[in-house]
């Protein structure tokens, strides 16, 4: 019966979804819904950017293995990063008539950063997308009994998402943002209150996660520890700024003031709702003790499935598998978008000049479905690595390669191309340097290749000004030579 009603539920988000569609008339609806999203959707759409399955799933089991410090990375790091989009970069974009981020690295630098770019941003999307695939395969398993396999309930997550994401675009992603959030916070805030009353009131479970120091935030106060926090804190919080998906929200609002005040506003939201699930997962402690620190050895991701499954009525069933599947679709579906529109509009357009718009917008559709299934064939081969940590790699690259381009271009007029491409070629090189060889244990390989990305910015740039300065002839001045 609950697997029934799961499948209901997807069936009538794709009738929404294919709704919406109807108002895809060109490419600028289909990527950024033709800049028509007003303040409330544009707050809903940005937290539902963040608010999938390594929220629900990811986080608690993070949280109940090392406490808030383990959870820096998301969701401090993550709602802090759409706080800063909109107090510091997205009134710059979004008085610029562009359909992607890479536009911006077009304009500011030329066709070989944008490229580049382009591909680093493409490349981060395959473990963030993959991690909601993951989700989708786990529920279906947990639901079926096993029945369905992961794999194969992957499979049937994909093609859910696929069959509005394909056609609607920004539109169909927004619209159903909406109405799932809505799901999501109701499902997920009455959840935590019978949980609550299972494990004898709120207070119980709040002095059991003080009992176990899981409220500590600061890391040791020695040099590893501190390099490696600083590391988790900026991986999404700097490494999610130069991305589509959180580019198309900015540049889908209808005004300047809800493209600024709607990541601020959906930033704080998520943070401050993401301590639900982790508040859930510490009831689990307290109402089935001895499953949950079985759980913990085998998949903490499975806590709060079970924990719903067998110690809550059907309702209450209902209302989790249905939150948690609005999670994963709203993250899912914005995340097959934004790697497609960027690849046609950034990379495919650069060999093969389309005709009219009509044609663009189908070969949008057609790269939505292409990704889904490298997608698709990426998380099946990607099984067994935990969700939290599919979501942290995917941001790493971006950090290390698009973050210091981006800012600096916005907020230094002396950043040259020269200087984003060294910037863009040192960094990577020293994050993967770190990735490959034993300093990645000593220092953290993302925070030393965005600093390496800092000086090849600094030194590509500055570098060349000032020989071309020292070269140039002494003038004479009149009247005294």
């Amino acid at each position: 019966m609950l697997l029934t009603l799961v499948v209901l539920y997807l069936l009538v988000t794709i009738a929404i979804g294919l709704v919406a569609a109807r108002r895809v008339k060109n490419t600028a609806d289909f990527a950024i819904a033709g800049r028509n999203l007003p303040l409330m959707m544009i707050v809903t759409t940005t937290f539902a950017t963040w608010f999938g399955s390594e929220t629900v799933l990811g986080i608690p089991a993070k949280f109940i293995e090392n406490g808030l410090k383990g959870v820096v990375e998301d969701p401090f790091g993550a709602g802090s990063c759409l706080i800063l989009v909109g107090l510091f970069i997205a009134g710059k974009l979004y008085r610029m008539t562009l359909l992607t981020i890479s536009d911006y690295y077009r304009e500011r630098y030329g066709r070989t950063v944008e490229i580049v770019c382009s591909l680093i941003i493409m490349l981060s999307y395959l473990g963030w997308v993959s991690a909601q695939v993951t989700a989708l395969g786990l529920v279906f398993n947990v639901l079926s009994g096993g029945t369905i396999s992961v794999p194969v309930g992957m499979v049937i997550g994909v093609v859910s998402i696929l069959a509005y994401t394909m056609f609607g675009g920004m539109w169909s992603v927004a619209i159903t943002d909406f109405l799932q959030m809505i799901i999501l916070v109701v499902g997920l805030s009455t959840i935590a209150v019978f949980a609550a009353n299972l494990a004898g009131g709120a207070d119980q479970v709040v002095a059991l996660a003080v009992s176990k120091d899981l409220f500590k935030f600061w890391p040791e106060p020695s040099f590893h520890d501190i390099a490696f926090f600083i590391a988790a804190a900026i991986t999404i919080m700097f490494g999610s700024i130069p991305q589509q998906d959180v580019f198309q929200r900015v540049m889908s609002a209808n005004s300047h003031n809800a493209a600024t005040r709607g990541p601020v506003i959906g930033g704080f939201c998520y943070i401050l709702f993401a301590f639900v699930p982790m508040f859930i997962i510490i009831s689990a402690l307290i109402i089935m003790p001895e499953q949950t620190a079985t759980l913990l050895k085998d998949d903490p991701q499975k806590i709060l499935p079970i924990l719903v499954l067998e110690k809550m009525p059907f309702v209450m069933q209902v209302l989790f598998f249905g939150a948690l599947l609005s999670a994963i679709k709203s993250a899912a579906s914005a995340t097959l978008l934004a790697p497609s529109v960027t690849f046609v509009e950034n990379i495919w357009r650069q060999f093969k000049p389309m005709v009219d718009d009509r044609e663009q917008l189908k070969t949008m559709r057609i790269t939505v479905l292409v990704f889904a299934a490298l997608v698709l064939v990426y998380a099946i081969a990607s099984q067994g690595t935990p969700i939290y940590e599919l979501v942290s790699g995917a941001y790493q690259v971006t950090l290390v390669g698009a973050f210091i381009p981006l800012v600096f271009g916005l907020y230094w007029s002396r950043a040259t191309t020269q200087g984003a491409l060294v910037s863009i070629g040192l960094g990577i090189l020293t994050w993967l340097a770190g990735l490959a060889t034993p300093m990645g244990e000593v220092f953290p390989a993302q925070l030393a290749g965005v600093l390496a990305a800092l000086v090849g910015m600094l030194a590509g740039s500055l570098l060349p000004q000032w020989l071309t300065d020292t070269r140039t002839p002494h003038q004479p001045v009149a009247g005294l030579d």
